[in-house]
């Protein structure tokens, strides 16, 4: 089956959502994205709203952590491969539905300011040199470790793992 790569700019509609899924216990975090067309009108010669579209996102593991300092009202730009989920309802009927699975997500600096604030991992440092880097304080990695039930992961908590993305 072929991917079908799309780069999507909009607006975050709702909270993020994150858990905890599979053995492995990983991260997914899932969101909507809207992006509202604009079009120059000639009869009225003014720039008016078009039509919406409304997706679902999900990201996975180390995107998840990082994206989860964004909210809901902010500019972003996500890039991913469209997918069409299908099931059948209790009552026999076919339903599907377009989403989203996101491989990189950023703020649309068009619209905002960011402060960027890289995230150094110790293996992904030690691989670059030979000196052993320790992360910096407030590593994600902490949360990765956590106990308690695995789909148990508060947005708080990863928020401020990650620390946050400001718009100016």
């Amino acid at each position: 089956m072929r991917e079908t790569p799309v780069t999507v700019v909009g607006t975050l509609v709702s909270d993020m959502r994150p858990r905890r899924v599979g053995p492995d216990a990983a991260l997914v975090l899932n969101f909507r994205v809207a992006c509202n067309e604009r079009r120059f009108d000639k009869a009225s010669e003014s720039w008016v709203d078009g039509e919406s579209l409304y997706l679902s996102v999900s990201c996975w593991r180390r995107l998840a952590e990082n994206a989860a300092s964004l909210v809901k009202g902010d500019p972003v730009i996500v890039r991913g491969k469209l997918r069409t989920r299908e099931w059948t309802t209790d009552q026999g009927e076919r339903r599907s539905v377009v989403e989203l699975e996101a491989t990189s997500i950023g703020p649309d600096l068009a619209r905002c300011t960011v402060t960027v604030r890289k995230q150094h991992r110790e293996g992904l440092s030690r691989a670059a040199s030979q000196e052993t880097v320790a992360p910096p304080e407030g590593d994600s990695s902490e949360l990765l470790g956590r106990t308690g039930p695995p789909d148990a992961v508060s947005l708080s908590d990863l928020a401020e793992a990650v620390g946050p993305l400001v718009p100016a």
